[in-house]
């Protein structure tokens, strides 16, 4: 074998697959029902969303999205959705950046329709009129995250990944 074949072996093709994706943790509250369904529905939507990425073998990851939906009328709560939906990912022969920004920005898009679906469907089985979550720019939220980052190590904080 040539040394160029040899060395062309030796560099694994980048590669992503798919392994699973699975709910890991789900939540539906409502704390001030049947109230809640008197009153005059003008709700205020709050959501927060956060990524986790777990290692787990080389070259493969558990990323977690958590979407956390919180809807009040006149101050009272609605409902609390939560939502774990985890995948895990196969992710390798990539450099360190892309690999995070698949980690960090690719891999919660996938998830995000699973998501979105779920917590249409716990609000809808819960009473309330449907809730569809508008699409996330998980590349501008993956950004924002790595200039928090890069300032915070310049001041020396520590921030959490959101």
């Amino acid at each position: 074998m040539s040394e160029t074949q040899e060395a062309s072996n030796e560099q694994a093709e980048p590669q992503f697959v798919i392994q699973k994706i699975y709910c890991k943790d789900i939540s539906f509250e409502t704390p001030n029902s049947p109230q809640m369904f008197t009153e005059d529905w003008q709700p205020e939507m709050k959501m927060d969303l956060h990524t986790a990425v777990n290692p787990l073998a080389e070259g493969v990851f558990e990323v977690v999205l958590t979407v956390t939906i919180t809807v009040k009328v006149k101050e009272k709560t609605a409902f609390l959705a939560e939502v774990e939906q985890a995948g895990i990912f196969n992710v390798t022969g990539f450099e360190k950046q892309q690999q995070d920004g698949m980690l960090g920005s690719y891999c919660p898009n996938i998830l995000f329709p699973y998501v979105r679906e779920v917590i249409s469907e716990l609000v809808n089985k819960g009473g309330f009129p449907q809730l569809v979550l508008q699409p996330v720019n998980f590349d501008a939220v993956y950004a924002q995250h790595l200039q928090q980052q890069s300032n915070s190590e310049t001041s020396g904080e520590d921030t959490a990944v959101h």
